[in-house]
């Protein structure tokens, strides 16, 4: 243990603030093009959004998970993408099913599944994104909660399966999870502005 300003124990490192910017520069420095490439891909499925944008029902909660789920995904943080994308669109859909605009109440804590299928039965969402939903949901959850590696939702197993590597497989995962988010955000429900 060293002692650092004030005469007061410095715990974790004896690393310089100067050495922590290297650090920090470097990291940056490190995967530049991929969070262009990323940022790029962001820019241009924001445009099914329509001029006008979207409106996110949901609160701070749902907005900032989107805020948040954008920034990890350019910064190639793929597990948080996967896990804020799913946090946004329940918020989303059951705050639309709470928003007073539908005839019946909804439970103080909804499941996902109640939702999706009050949801579909509303047309807020399709067939295909229920389905969609709930791949992501099938993706979230061994990565919320511990899974043995014999579950076939482990990402250990995954990877073991297809013989492909983890992080490949990771990033992958988000980049459905990304382009998912941004499909319900489009929705005719969510959109601000003329939909054509």
């Amino acid at each position: 243990m060293t002692v650092g300003r004030d005469d007061q124990p410095v715990l974790l490192s004896d690393l310089s603030d100067l050495d922590f910017v290297r650090h920090l520069l470097a990291d940056l420095h490190d995967d530049q093009p991929g969070e262009v490439d990323r940022f790029r891909m962001l820019s241009d499925l924001g445009g099914q959004m329509g001029r006008s944008g979207t409106m996110i029902v949901g609160g701070h909660a749902a907005y900032h998970a989107w805020v948040e789920a954008r920034s990890s995904f350019v910064h190639g943080n793929y597990v948080a993408t996967i896990l804020l994308c799913q946090g946004l669109v329940e918020h989303l859909l059951a705050a639309y099913l709470h928003a007073g605009l539908l005839v019946d109440d909804i439970p103080d804590r909804i499941p996902f599944a109640d939702t999706l299928r009050r949801c579909r039965a509303r047309e807020v969402v399709s067939d295909e994104d229920v389905t969609d939903l709930r791949r992501m949901m099938a993706l979230r959850n061994p990565l919320s909660h511990f899974r043995h590696v014999n579950d076939a939702g482990n990402l250990d197993r995954r990877s073991i399966d297809t013989s492909q590597h983890a992080a490949d497989l990771i990033r992958h995962d988000a980049t459905f999870a990304i382009g998912l988010a941004v499909r319900i955000l489009s929705n005719p429900v969510f959109r601000l502005g003329p939909t054509a």
